[in-house]
């Protein structure tokens, strides 16, 4: 396989594991990264996902243009409605998910970077879109969805030069929310798990769900949306619970229900 996917304790970790090739996605792990997303989402007992790439070389290097022998506008027009890996403009998965950047993020990978939720990066990460410098575009994410997170010229910087940006870089951009070297990349995850996992499994997905459906709307819109996470969360028992153990000075024992 070249994805891997377990669940312990809430936390669903997947790791693209073809290191040999930089953790490139072909065909082949597209289709099991679509399937792991959807298993995910129908999933109840998982609160948060992390994302990573086997190896300490790369988190993902992009497509796999080894023996590719269709065109760029073939590519294109292929249906990829969630963007690359299946998650970088995906609006249906409610976890919260983080990306552990432990090497390169290039091309697709920079854009399943920006699928995620939370960012920690190695200091030896490197960031990238260079689609341009091999006569290709960043179709699945990229050009769409940096415009939209960081300011135009920074953004225009990273797509029209296809240069390597560095994990400290991303950070002053406002894409990488923690940098750590490279021995304290798991304990930064870590810490960033154990706050999620904390929270409410039920109020987790009705935050991500409510911020998947409403960046379009204006705030009065999107505050009388009432979106079906956010109404089960607020009927909840762990709403109640949350509350109790508020009162009664302890750590609240959550149920998902």
């Amino acid at each position: 396989m070249s994805v891997t996917f377990v669940v312990e304790d809430r936390v669903a970790t997947v790791t693209l594991n073809r290191p040999e090739r930089m953790n490139a996605v072909d065909a082949a792990t597209e289709r099991e990264l679509e399937a792991i997303w959807q298993e995910i989402e129908a999933r109840d007992d998982i609160s948060c996902v992390v994302l990573t790439g086997a190896g300490e070389r790369a988190f993902c290097a992009g497509a796999d243009l080894k023996g590719a022998e269709t065109t760029g506008l073939d590519y294109w027009s292929e249906s990829r409605p969630n963007g690359f890996g299946g998650l970088a403009f995906r609006r249906s998965l409610d976890v919260p998910v983080i990306a552990r950047v432990n090497g390169y993020a290039l091309g697709g990978g920079f854009e399943m970077v920006l699928g995620c939720d939370i960012v920690v990066a190695s200091t030896k990460a490197a960031f990238g879109l260079p689609e341009a410098r091999v006569g290709r575009l960043p179709l699945d994410g990229g050009m769409v969805l940096l415009q939209r997170r960081i300011p135009h010229n920074l953004a225009m910087g990273v797509l029209l030069t296809g240069r390597r940006f560095s994990a400290a870089e991303m950070q002053s951009f406002g894409i990488v929310n923690e940098v750590a070297e490279p021995e304290e990349l798991d304990a930064a995850v870590a810490r960033w798990v154990a706050e999620i996992v904390a929270c409410a499994p039920l109020s987790l997905r009705a935050i991500k769900q409510t911020v998947n459906r409403t960046g379009h709307l204006s705030p009065a819109e999107a505050q009388g949306l009432r979106t079906p996470a956010l109404v089960k969360a607020l009927k909840s028992e762990d709403a109640l619970e949350g509350v109790s153990a508020f009162q009664e000075k302890r750590a609240p024992v959550w149920r998902g229900r």
